[in-house]
């Protein structure tokens, strides 16, 4: 499908820059016409899909998380959120509320989260290789029924 408009960012895996991420998405995301809700939910997966590098994918180390949006047709915002981490050995098990690698400060609803939130999710990942967070969100233009 070819995108209406597309934009990539690169940062390092350091707690600041989920902020960065949130207002990047968020600003490439306003060319839709969201509304605040449909805006809160794109920012609230954005941030997991962000948190999940920095928490799990780096753990103890900084390395390069790479955010691309396009903009396909019929009002779709798609976002890839992708690491160079360590992978995710059981995907389907990583899916599941509940599951966490963090420690017990985390939730472990991350993903839970982000598919609540978003039209569609995959998650593809290689052990060693790092993971990506592929998601979509039709926006509904204003004045149409969902």
């Amino acid at each position: 499908m070819k995108p209406e408009n597309s934009m990539s960012v690169e940062f390092p895996s350091r707690s600041a820059n989920e902020a960065l991420a949130r207002a990047v998405v968020a600003c490439f995301a306003a060319q839709l016409d969201p509304t605040l809700d449909e805006l809160g939910d794109i920012k609230t997966a954005v941030s997991e899909a962000v948190t999940n590098c920095i928490v799990h994918a780096y753990r103890d180390t900084i390395g390069p998380i790479t955010i691309r949006c396009r903009v396909l047709p019929d009002n779709v915002l798609d976002i890839l959120v992708k690491d160079k981490g360590c992978g995710i050995a059981d995907v389907a098990a990583a899916r599941k509320p509940m599951f966490t690698t963090g420690g017990e400060e985390r939730s472990g609803m991350g993903f839970t989260i982000m598919e609540s939130f978003m039209t569609s999710l995959r998650v593809t990942s290689r052990p060693g290789k790092g993971t990506s967070v592929h998601m979509k969100r039709r926006i509904v233009r204003r004045g149409q029924a969902d």
